[in-house]
Formats: C-alpha cells, structure tokens, sequence
C-alpha cells in the first residue's frame, strides 16, 4: 500500500515495466542487469607495466595485439583506459614547421657561380657502415664542383668545403638547397650573409625545384654507388675524384648541347668574347 492507496487501486494506477522503462529512457535489459564482481585493475597494470619494461618503443596497438595473442579476456577499452592512467602513451615528436617558401622556376644563369645547387646523398660500405656525400654543381655548366665523402658532414664541415672552393672560383650570388637541418642551420645562415650569399630553399617535399643536383645524384649514384662495392671511405673518395674528373672533363651532357661541362664553358665563353669584339669594332665604326 502506498500513500494511502489500497493494494487494489495501486494495481489500478501502476505502470507496466515497458512503459516505466519507456518514460526513463532505459532499457528492460539495464533494469534486469546486475553488477558482477570483476577483477580489479591490478593485473591489468602489472601486465602492462611489464610490457613497456621490456618493449619501451610499444604503443596501445602493439600491447593491445599482445595481449589478445596471449588469450587475456580483457576488454579493449578498459585496457586503454588502463595504458592512459599508467602514462604509458608514447611522445610523438611534433613535426617541425617549415615555411612552404616560393616556387621558382629552374632558369640555367649564362655566368658562372650565379648559382649553385648543393645537396646531400646517402650511402654504405660492405661493412655495413654508412657514409654521406656533400655534393655541389654549378648550375651554369652542371660542372660538378664538389662531391665529398665523409662519415659525417654538419654544418661547419661543409662550410669549410664550400670555403676551400671559394679560394679558387669565387662565392656564388645564390646557393639553391631543399630544407635540410645542415641548410637550414644559424651556423649556414651566418655564413651565407657574411659572404652575401642568397640561400634558395625550395618548397619541402618538391625536390624537382632543386632539378640540376637531382639529375646529378642520379648520375653520380647509378655509375659510381651503385656499380662500386666499397670497403673504406679512401675507396669512395678516390674513386669519386676520378669519375668527377671525368664527368668535368669528358663525359658528354645532353642538355648542353652534347658537351662536358668544361668544354661547354669554353665555348661559351668564346661566343661571349666574339660578340663583345664584333659589339665593339661596330660602336667604333
């Protein structure tokens, strides 16, 4: 009996279970469901705990596959919540911001040391050990100026190369690069504004903007890295320097019109002195 009401006018003004559950949204099966005694959380930790101790580059999908490969009857989502309230979740470095910069088109200079195109590759010995080259062309000719290998190659190292260089050609206007850390350096930056030098970064992820050292790379390495087995970095080095003498001097180059790059510099250089003359004996007359 309830607030007066016989058990008879109850019955009368009660409402059947479906309706009740109707009008409190819930479900008849919410209703009847019962909480069971499970297990605390405990085992799970442990569990997970010994996992990152012995595999710290695992994140939640790679405990998750483990554990269901060891038959643990543990829902996903409890485990997940689990992993979060242990700490477990593996920093992602962010991705470094670098500015989309300008596409520019790729124009051969009619001068030499205008610009420069600079680049990096990357290589093994039969070791195992891995070497990296420094490679630079000049854009006017596609003489390559500078294919240095080394172990190692940050900044300053290639600053002094570019240094060295320098003693005999000259500083170039402009030095085009993709966005590498080496490039993108204080110690580069300072470097290029003491000698007035225009750093060109093309746009990240468009190596084609850097076209001239990339046909380069793909010579250098299709007839010396890949058609070489190298034991030591005085290999590669020699090897190098007498394939560049040859490229320089004696392998033809389709974009030039079937010449070498040293030999397409004399040539051009002869047409310049011939029109300058002709230019000169006709302001004269």
């Amino acid at each position: 009996m309830i607030s007066g009401l016989t058990s008879g006018d109850y019955r009368k003004n009660s409402l059947s279970l479906n309706r009740s559950c109707e009008l409190v949204s819930i479900s008849k099966t919410a209703y009847y469901y019962k909480a069971k005694n499970r297990e605390s959380d405990a085992k799970i930790e442990g569990y997970l705990k010994l996992l990152a101790q012995n595999h710290k580059r695992w994140g939640f999908n790679k405990m998750r596959l483990k554990a269901k490969s060891d038959e643990k009857p543990w829902n996903h989502k409890r485990v997940y919540r689990i992993y979060c309230k242990l700490g477990l979740n593996i920093r992602i470095k962010p991705r470094k911001r670098i500015p989309k910069g300008e596409a520019r088109m790729l124009v051969q200079p009619i001068n030499p040391n205008v610009c420069w195109s600079a680049d990096f590759m990357s290589d093994a010995l039969s070791c195992g050990d891995k070497f990296r080259t420094f490679n630079v062309i000049d854009d006017y000719n596609r003489e390559a100026l500078l294919v240095e290998a080394e172990a190692s190659l940050p900044a300053n190292k290639i600053i002094n190369l570019l240094d060295k260089k320098a003693v005999f050609r000259g500083y170039p206007d402009v030095i085009r690069t993709d966005n590498g850390p080496e490039f993108r350096s204080a110690t580069f930056k300072s470097w290029a504004l003491k000698h007035n030098i225009l750093i060109q970064y093309i746009q990240p992820g468009k190596p084609a903007q850097n076209g001239f050292i990339e046909r380069f790379n793909r010579t250098y390495r299709e007839e010396v890295l890949d058609m070489n087995l190298f034991s030591n970095l005085a290999e590669v080095k020699e090897i190098t320097r007498e394939w560049t003498k040859d490229y320089n001097n004696e392998r033809p180059h389709e974009s030039l019109d079937g010449l070498a790059p040293i030999n397409f510099a004399k040539k051009r250089e002869e047409a310049l002195t011939r029109f300058r003359q002709e230019n000169s004996s006709f302001r004269q007359y």
